[in-house]
């Protein structure tokens, strides 16, 4: 009854897993990563940032004009005294009252400002925000190649878990076909029960290790999913043919690796920054030359008064002027800032020469780990070619009766290792070969 359950849930699974799934190739994982990955999309952006700030609207090469207005609007009430003062009559001069004397002022104007040399200051960090855009590219290119690292790590598991599920499947069967036989054998008193109850023992633990790989290809599927940016239930089978690059061509990427390995390159563009930052710290050493102009409008209006009438004043003005400015001594704030630049200098050049030296020594490693596992994976292939012959030949000395079902089981046991063995090192070998392409920066050259 027991053997029956788990046949019955077995088959659940197997329907399952062999139900029609779409297939998704590399290049349309890669695709989709490029996409909709959460991290590329956000150093994409960090890139649109770099560019807008190295702009010329960001540059400080252009004038600034600002427009200028105003109004302006009282109202008095005045009484207004002569004492000791007569009139033609020569009676004393009544006071005078003006009540609700109204006057406004109105004006407008532009003013520009445009610097026409500042030392070079200005020039020198334009040229730095443009290096820092070339830096940002390639941080945005290492965000990419590790990501598709990451990615294709998670696809090769899923195509490693999917071809160790079509073995134990297989592995399954042959245990189920050889209950049968058990059952057979028992019935017509050529073994007994002791064999049966074998049988169904390594059935149960076969039933087991593909429903834990079975789980396992599901979770790292989800894994994938979150990698990509999609639904996490969607389903799908891999690719799971492989192929290598020829030996010539990657060594031939291993010699042009210091040319191309993105670190590098981001330490050589970090350094013509730090270049930058010096030459603009010298700049505070020359004088600053600009120009200022401004046009504007005026609008009195001004109310009748004890002895003048009112009166409306229109004025346009036109103004045009330069100015230098020269800090001949600035306490050495100029000073410090030049010789902090040059020690940032030096230190930039230090990590340059550290980082290549890391690189160097990762790359010759990657190689290595690659050349080994490569012939792994080849000494693999040829053992699971001598494991099937050693399964198949007992198989057939199995059915005719000479050799144990014990002796039976560890064929089966030793070919169901070479061939998982196998699918790890295939994989394995190709994760070693992304790697030494990203330490290269061939990574996004080539095809999967």
């Amino acid at each position: 009854m027991r053997k029956i359950v788990t046949v019955v849930m077995l088959l659940g699974v197997l329907i399952t897993s062999e139900a029609q799934e779409r297939l998704l190739s590399k290049s349309e994982a890669i695709s989709l990563a490029l996409e909709k990955n959460f991290g590329i999309l956000v150093a994409r952006n960090d890139v649109a940032i770099a560019d807008n700030n190295q702009d010329v609207l960001n540059s400080g090469f252009l004038p600034s004009l600002t427009g200028v207005a105003g109004a302006n609007y009282n109202r008095d009430d005045s009484n207004i005294e002569f004492p000791g003062q007569v009139d033609e009559d020569g009676n004393p001069r009544p006071d005078l009252e003006l009540r609700q004397a109204e006057s406004q002022r109105y004006n407008a104007g532009l003013n520009l400002n445009y610097t026409l040399f500042d030392g070079m200051g200005r020039y020198y960090n334009y040229k730095s925000l443009q290096e820092q855009y070339q830096l940002t590219e390639l941080q945005a290119r290492q965000t990419i190649e590790l990501t598709i690292l990451e990615l294709m790590t998670i696809y090769f598991e899923v195509a490693r878990l999917t071809e160790n599920e079509k073995v134990q499947q297989q592995a399954l069967e042959i245990s189920k076909d050889r209950i049968k036989r058990a059952e057979y054998a028992f019935e017509y008193g050529q073994n007994t029960q002791l064999d049966v109850l074998n049988a169904e023992v390594d059935f149960t633990n076969d039933s087991i290790t593909l429903l834990n790989t079975q789980q396992l290809l599901n979770n790292t599927k989800r894994d994938l999913n979150v990698v990509l940016n999609e639904d996490i239930y969607n389903t799908y089978e891999v690719d799971t043919l492989i192929s290598f690059i020829p030996k010539p061509q990657i060594l031939e990427m291993v010699e042009e690796g210091d040319e191309n390995n993105v670190s590098i390159l981001q330490t050589e563009s970090s350094l013509a920054i730090n270049e930058y930052d010096i030459k603009v710290s010298k700049s505070g050493y020359l004088p600053v030359v600009g120009l200022v102009g401004s046009y504007g409008w005026n609008l009195n209006q001004t109310a009748n008064s004890a002895f003048f009438p009112g009166v409306n004043n229109t004025t346009m003005n036109l103004a045009l002027g330069a100015s230098l400015s020269w800090n001949l001594f600035d306490g050495g704030s100029t000073i410090t800032r030049v010789r902090n630049a040059k020690i940032a200098y030096e230190n930039q050049e230090l990590i340059k020469n550290q980082v290549a030296l890391e690189v160097n020594r990762d790359i010759q490693n990657a190689l290595e780990t690659y050349q080994n596992r490569l012939t792994i994976f080849e000494i693999q292939e040829q053992a699971v070619i001598t494991n099937r012959n050693n399964f198949e030949r007992s198989q057939e000395q199995y059915q005719l009766g000479r050799i144990t079902s014990i002796v039976f089981r560890q064929a089966q046991i030793n070919l169901l290792n070479a061939q998982t063995i196998k699918n790890l090192a295939k994989y394995d070998a190709k994760l070693a070969e992304l790697q030494l392409l990203q330490l290269t920066g061939q990574l996004l050259n080539v095809d999967y």
